[in-house]
């Protein structure tokens, strides 16, 4: 995997963190704390562990309100 650059960082505006298991919640907030302050923080769960993942995903935004639930749409929708 390779991360962004600095300057990515800082003019980024979103930021989506995919959701495999109970780690990548802390690698997620290392991430945030790299951005700035106006931008949008998404968890997604990662598809194939949807259904352990997304439970967990609420919760956390639920106790962290700064981030939002993100989805695939069409991956429910059977859209390729």
């Amino acid at each position: 995997m390779k991360l962004p650059t600095d300057e990515v960082y800082e003019k980024a505006n979103e930021l989506k963190c995919i959701i495999y298991n109970k780690d990548d919640f802390r690698f997620a907030e290392e991430q945030a704390a790299k951005v700035n302050k106006e931008c949008i923080l998404y968890l997604q769960p990662e598809w194939s562990k949807r259904d352990k993942v997304v439970p967990q995903i609420v919760d956390y935004v639920m106790a962290n309100p700064k981030w939002k639930v993100s989805l695939q749409t069409h991956k429910y929708l059977n859209i390729p």
